[in-house]
């Protein structure tokens, strides 16, 4: 199942280059209608399944989504890389081993939320966040699957968590003393040009963004039994 969602983006974007091909096989003229096509005959030959409860008819919609988000730049960029780290450093599991999916999926959507928020994500035109949301989620479902990742993704994750950990006493946290701790890295990280951030992006944003994330990451723990990632 991971396999045939990670497919989806694929066969999306194969559409949505190949649409007068498709309308000569009997599908409707123009791209969106191509994508729903493939969608379509995606699911009736078993390549890829129906998702999040979605009629197929939702679910063509969902398509002509992913095309439109694989094709806008940077975002489709900056979501294979949040899915990446999510899936390297806040896995679907709890610290016994067990499975909790639910746990890394809302910290995948919080991500997004996050991301959105701070301008980190910018919702491409003819979607909407929940179709980023759902990208993301087929994104790190099938990433959960190791492939042997010789560098991790989710280091950024791991440090930013660091930062509330170490302001950690007794079990309570002293989110004064993380989210300073997480701004000055972030300062640091710009002003000495290890952080390259776009024109339209502050470092307050930017600062913003990273304390969501150690909140996110903190829930995570929470949530999974972890005393650090």
């Amino acid at each position: 199942m991971n396999a045939r969602r990670a497919l989806l983006a694929g066969v999306c974007l194969a559409a949505s280059s190949v649409a007068p091909a498709v309308h000569a096989q009997g599908c409707a003229s123009g791209q969106d209608a191509a994508v729903e096509c493939f969608v379509g005959n995606a699911v009736r030959t078993n390549l890829i399944s129906l998702q999040y409860g979605m009629s197929m008819s939702q679910f063509k919609q969902y398509g002509v989504s992913v095309s439109k988000i694989v094709q806008a730049q940077p975002t489709s960029l900056v979501v294979v890389g949040l899915a990446s780290a999510v899936a390297d450093a806040l896995p679907p599991t709890n610290a016994d081993g067990s499975a909790n999916q639910t746990a890394q999926d809302t910290a995948m959507n919080s991500i997004v939320d996050a991301g959105i928020t701070n301008n980190f994500l910018a919702v491409p035109a003819e979607t909407n966040s929940q179709d980023v949301k759902w990208f993301s989620l087929d994104l790190v479902h099938a990433m959960n699957v190791d492939h042997g990742i010789l560098l991790s993704p989710g280091t950024m994750l791991r440090v930013i968590d660091s930062y509330v950990v170490s302001s950690t006493t007794n079990g309570t946290v002293n989110w004064t003393q993380a989210n300073s701790g997480v701004a000055a890295m972030i300062t640091n990280l710009s002003s000495s040009g290890l952080l390259k951030l776009p024109t339209a992006l502050t470092t307050a944003q930017a600062i913003q963004f990273a304390q969501s994330l150690a909140q996110i990451t903190y829930a995570y723990r929470t949530a999974t039994g972890r005393s650090t990632l």
